[in-house]
C-alpha cells in the first residue's frame, strides 16, 4: 500500500485505528512529558539547546542546507543507519536516555497498533529520526545542536513558544532587523516549503527523501520535515506563513506527534523479532519506485560536511541546580565528552 493514491492519503487521516493511542501519564522517568524546568536530564537538554539557540543563524542554516543537499559523501544501508543510532542518544530529550534506534521503533509499532493497514505510515515512523547519523563521522561528525533539538523557522522574529527562549537573545540575528521581524525574509502566506528552518536531522532526511525519486505520499515527507517544528504544530505558531498545502498537511503532524512525542518508554523493541517486518516494506517500497529511481529506503546518501565558521560559541555545561544528579561526562553516546568538546572549541 506504500504506493497509494496521494490523493487518498491526502485528504483523509485513516480510519483503521484498532485501539487509539493513549498518552501516558507520566514519561519513562515518571515525570511529566517536555518538562524543560524539572527533568531529570536537565543539565544535558539546557546545555544543548543553548548551544543550538545560539548558533543556529539564518546564514549558518542557509549555508549549511545548501552543503549537505550536494548528496556527496558516503552510503549505507537504511538498516545500518538504524543500527548506527544504537549508539545514538539524544541529549536535547527530556524524557527519554534510551538509544535512538528504540524511539524510532517504539514510535512505528505504536502507529502500526492503531493503524495496521497504512503501511507508509509504519515506514514513515521508523525513519523519521533517521537523520541524526548526521552525529556520527561518515557523515560529519556534527555537534549534537546542529542535529537534533526542537526545530523553528529562522529569517523572521522567534515564536514565543520555542523552548529555552532565553538563549535566542545571544543569537546574532536576534538584534539584527533583517531577520527579527513578523516576517523577515519571507512574505504572508509564503508557504512553510520556502522558509528555512534551523538544521538537524529533519531536514536532512526530508532533503535525501526528496532527492530519491521516493514514492513515499507528500503527506510522509511533510511529517518528516515538519516533526520537530512543535512551535508549528504543537503550539499553532507561524499560522501567517502557512498556505492552502500546509493547512492540509498540519492534520499529519499533529496525527504523528502524538505517537513521536508519547511512545517514549524503558520497555525495549526486540530489534530482531520486527526487522523482517520493516523490511518487508523497504523492499515493496523499491519494486514501486521507477526503474532508475535508488530509494532512500534502499541507500542512503550522506551529504557533503559543512565546515563550520568561526562565529559559534564555546560549549560550557549549564551548571544542574540538583545537586544530587551527578552527570557522567566522560561516555555520553559512546564517545569521549572531552573529544566532543574538543571538537566545539576548534569550530569557533
Amino acid at each position: 500500500m506504500i504506493a497509494v493514491e496521494n490523493q487518498a492519503v491526502e485528504n483523509a487521516i485513516p480510519k483503521d485505528a484498532s485501539d487509539e493511542f493513549t498518552v501516558p501519564e507520566s514519561n519513562a522517568f515518571g515525570q511529566s512529558f517536555r518538562d524543560y524546568e524539572g527533568s531529570v536530564r536537565l543539565s544535558i537538554v539546557e546545555n544543548c539547546y543553548r548551544l543550538h539557540h545560539i548558533n543556529q543563524t539564518y546564514d549558518f542554516v542557509k549555508r549549511t542546507r545548501e552543503e549537505y543537499a550536494k548528496l556527496n559523501k558516503a552510503e549505507m544501508s537504511i538498516w545500518e543507519a538504524i543500527e548506527l543510532l544504537d549508539n545514538f542518544v539524544d541529549d536535547s530529550d527530556p524524557d527519554l536516555d534510551e538509544p535512538q534506534i528504540q524511539h524510532m521503533l517504539q514510535t512505528a509499532e505504536a502507529m502500526r497498533k492503531d493503524y495496521p493497514n497504512e503501511d507508509w505510515l509504519h515506514l514513515t515512523a521508523l525513519i523519521h529520526d533517521v537523520g541524526k547519523v548526521l552525529y556520527f563521522p561518515k557523515f560529519g561528525s556534527l555537534p549534537q545542536w546542529a542535529v537534533v533539538g526542537d526545530t523553528f523557522i529562522v529569517g523572521c522574529a522567534y515564536d514565543k513558544s520555542i523552548v529555552y527562549h532565553k538563549y535566542l537573545k545571544e543569537n546574532p540575528d536576534y538584534n539584527n532587523p533583517a531577520y527579527n521581524t513578523k516576517l523577515g525574509v519571507y512574505s504572508e502566506g509564503c508557504g512553510l516549503e520556502n522558509v528555512l528552518l534551523t538544521w538537524g536531522h529533519d531536514d536532512y532526511m526530508y532533503l535525501v527523501l526528496k532527492a530519491s525519486g521516493t514514492t513515499l505520499p507528500p503527506a510522509a515527507l511533510s511529517i518528516i520535515r515538519y516533526h520537530s517544528l512543535h512551535p508549528w504544530h504543537l503550539e499553532g505558531g507561524y499560522q501567517y506563513l502557512m498556505n492552502d498545502e500546509d493547512r492540509e498537511n498540519l492534520k499529519w503532524s499533529k496525527l504523528f506527534a502524538k505517537y513521536d512525542l508519547y511512545s517514549k518508554s524503558k520497555v525495549h523493541i526486540d530489534v530482531e523479532k520486527v526487522k523482517p517486518y520493516y523490511e518487508s516494506l523497504v523492499k515493496k517500497l523499491k519494486s514501486c519506485a521507477e526503474v532508475g529511481i535508488e530509494e532512500i529506503q534502499q541507500t542512503i546518501t550522506s551529504l557533503q560536511v559543512t565546515v563550520l565558521d568561526a562565529q559559534y560559541k564555546e560549549s560550557t555545561h549549564v551548571e544542574d541546580d540538583d545537586d544530587d544528579y551527578d552527570v557522567d561526562e566522560t561516555a555520553i553516546n559512546g564517545e569521549d565528552f572531552v573529544d566532543r568538546d574538543e571538537y566545539e572549541e576548534r569550530i569557533e
